[in-house]
């Protein structure tokens, strides 16, 4: 069954690697491999984190090493402009972060719970002759 796209805002330290903020930790178990799947099934991720200049490239191109690409990095869109005097927080369907209440689960059931949540496409009913109505 084909699920709707979604934005998923995704914090670096302490999420996707373990936290060693401002050096760079070891990735966390799954994290890349999730990442990389929910990338596959055409979610929009964005990389939300704390970090800013030279940290944050150097996560960006960590992540980019580990095979994960953003769609956008501390906004909702690739052309939007970031600046220091506007605000940070972004608009998306689900964030995951180690800072949530409870924190942050591991990247298998963060995959799993996605799949099983997600809105679902109402699938067509099939007429009498096997044709889409």
């Amino acid at each position: 069954m084909l699920h709707e796209s979604l934005s998923i805002a995704i914090d670096f330290d302490g999420t996707i690697v373990e936290d060693e903020y401002p050096k760079i930790g070891k990735p966390r178990v799954y994290a890349f491999e999730t990442l990389k799947a929910l990338e596959q099934k055409g979610h929009r991720l964005i990389l939300w984190t704390y970090r800013t200049g030279r940290e944050l490239e150097q996560a960006v191109e960590f992540c980019r090493k580990n095979g994960v690409e953003f769609y956008a990095v501390n906004k909702e869109y690739p052309e939007d402009k970031y600046t220091e005097k506007g605000p940070r927080k972004i608009n998306a369907d689900v964030f995951i972060d180690d800072r949530n209440l409870g924190g942050v689960p591991e990247w298998g059931e963060i995959y799993v719970r996605l799949m099983e949540e997600m809105p679902q496409k109402p699938r067509k009913k099939k007429g009498f002759f096997g044709f889409r109505k």
